[in-house]
């Protein structure tokens, strides 16, 4: 018998050889992560090998978040291999905005009870955007935690560390009236504003299979479940032929908050309403909700998961070169005078 087994704490309600379990399930997916497809986990701290060749002043950058409240739709759709992706894209999306390549990724998962093949589940999407963010997973948590959550629900929430030489940093100092706006559109509503989504269509009591005309037959639920896109290696592939002047990855706040982060001072962005691609899940939760627009475009991302600003003669340039690396990116905006969003 394995000595490593305690009825004890399994009367209590942690269950460790659950949690051996996962690990061994999940290795497979931490596999796809690694260069060398390793799967080397279960240590006490996870192992990077950091290649700065080619770098004057490397700069390391990070960041952090989680799923929020979306994750609810995980637990009432019983579908738990996409939220992964969210908490990699949350993280990932927000250290590119700063130009920094995203280098590896570790998650933290809370739970009420330990099911193995949940866990691995869940981490089975976290390595999925970890692939697609083109970072290593290197670690994590799993903890179980009977009597403060119930058994079935979870929390993740994870942690991604990039780099990026320190004369390439994207610090909008470059900003000038008269820059372009480009937008890359987003897969849906990606991870923020699920508390309101769900009050609007009252989650809980509605049939989320049901096909919706508005959203191409497509149930609610599929929709809303619908990854965060991850924009990693197109704006990779943008930074190394065109200079940006500043990025906003577009979160909880919309518009109105996350684009003047990349705007300096006395400066804004006018965007025409009519040239905005707003996705039909967006006029749903409008017209359901009875949400003025304002609020709409101070929630959500509308459409626009990313923005990306460069000098009006790199226009061009700029979108060919993310529609190569599979981003419709479309004219948004102009840099204007002033402070803020305008919407026209």
């Amino acid at each position: 018998m394995d000595k490593s087994y305690s009825d004890s704490y399994k009367a209590a309600g942690v269950d460790i050889t659950a949690g051996y379990r996962a690990v061994e399930l999940m290795k497979k997916h931490v596999a796809r992560t690694m260069p060398e497809g390793r799967a080397d986990i279960g240590g006490f701290g996870g192992l990077f090998p950091l290649d700065m060749a080619g770098m004057k002043e490397p700069v390391l950058v990070s960041g952090t978040d989680g799923v929020g409240t979306k994750i609810k739709l995980a637990f009432l759709l019983d579908r738990h291999d996409t939220v992964g992706i969210d908490c990699v894209a949350m993280c990932v999306n927000d250290i590119i905005c700063c130009g920094a390549k995203p280098l590896f990724f570790l998650d933290y998962i809370a739970c009420g009870r330990n099911e193995p093949e949940k866990i691995a589940s869940i981490v089975g999407g976290v390595a999925e955007g970890c692939v697609r963010a083109g970072c290593a997973l290197i670690g994590g948590e799993t903890a179980e935690h009977p009597g403060l959550m119930p058994e079935e629900e979870y929390d993740l929430a994870g942690f991604a560390v990039g780099v990026v030489d320190k004369s390439k940093v994207i610090d909008n100092t470059a900003m000038r009236e008269g820059d372009v706006m480009l937008a890359l559109p987003s897969s849906g509503v990606h991870s923020n504003g699920f508390s309101l989504v769900r009050k609007v269509f009252d989650v809980e009591h509605c049939d989320l299979n049901a096909p919706v005309e508005e959203l191409g037959g497509k149930g609610l639920g599929e929709v809303l479940l619908t990854p965060t896109k991850i924009y990693v290696k197109p704006v990779l592939a943008l930074l190394k032929e065109v200079a940006v002047k500043g990025i906003s990855h577009i979160t909880g706040g919309g518009f109105y908050e996350n684009m003047p982060r990349s705007i300096p001072a006395g400066l804004g962005v006018r965007i025409a309403r009519a040239d905005v691609k707003v996705l039909p899940v967006f006029d749903l939760i409008a017209r359901t909700g009875n949400i003025s627009e304002h609020d709409m475009f101070n929630t959500f991302n509308m459409g626009v998961g990313m923005s990306i600003v460069v000098a009006r003669e790199d226009t061009d340039r700029a979108i060919g070169i993310l529609k190569a690396n599979g981003e419709e990116a479309y004219v948004l905006g102009e840099i204007v005078r002033g402070d803020g969003v305008t919407l026209v």
